[in-house]
């Protein structure tokens, strides 16, 4: 195996006790919270495999609710998230599932506002490494290590074209892409990583694109 750094051994700058059960935890939470695009005022958070059986001891909870608020790995307040959650109007709740599951380290994430809501199932997968495997109902294989932009879009003609133009006017190069869709003819979702963060007013014109519902964004 080839390690791209020293990070990809001894793993990331963390609060601890665990790069799988807390840091990639973490990185979850707060890829959840950058696809939601702001605070929700609830989280409903689903565990399974090994995290349902030790993310009390180990911290899991509290990593990923950090994660919800935007902590990133390092952040000391990680240790207080459920509580400061709970100051900031987040009603948080845990549940453990013994449903089966590709790999242990999983976990579902149910959050919204009221208004807008998202469910989303993250796996760590070692060293603070994480996979994004579903959004919304749709599967896909998110990394959350570099940025990304996924964009819900209908299944139409020129939609896809409209969105690789766009990024290529503004110079930006697309390190992998996939599309999935429900069924022909109805909603459908870009997966985009990317080189380097795309500014809001790239974000907006994205947005404002042909056939576009909705875009969201995790920065690196």
């Amino acid at each position: 195996m080839k390690f791209k750094s020293v990070f990809d051994i001894i793993g990331p700058v963390m609060v601890g006790p665990s790069s799988s059960h807390t840091a990639g935890a973490a990185r979850i939470g707060r890829a959840a919270r950058n696809l939601f695009g702001k605070q929700p005022t609830y989280a409903e958070i689903i565990f399974y495999g090994s995290f349902a059986k030790t993310y009390q001891g180990h911290g899991t909870d509290v990593a990923v609710v950090g994660g919800i608020l935007d902590f990133d790995t390092a952040n000391e307040n990680i240790r207080h998230a459920i509580n400061i959650a709970k100051e900031k109007g987040i009603k948080v709740s845990f549940f453990e599932e013994d449903a089966a599951v590709d790999h242990p380290n999983t976990v579902r994430i149910k959050m919204g506002n009221g208004l807008e809501s998202m469910e989303l199932v993250g796996v760590s997968i070692g060293g603070g490494k994480v996979e994004i495997t579903e959004l919304n109902g749709f599967d896909l294989h998110l990394s959350g290590n570099h940025p990304s932009i996924l964009i819900m879009h209908n299944d139409r003609f020129g939609a896809i074209a409209s969105v690789t133009q766009i990024l290529a006017k503004h110079e930006i190069n697309i390190g992998r892409m996939e599309v999935s869709r429900k069924d022909i003819g109805k909603e459908a979702l870009m997966v985009i990583e990317l080189d380097q963060n795309i500014d809001p007013l790239i974000e907006q014109e994205l947005a404002d694109a042909k056939h576009i519902l909705h875009v969201s964004k995790i920065v690196d």
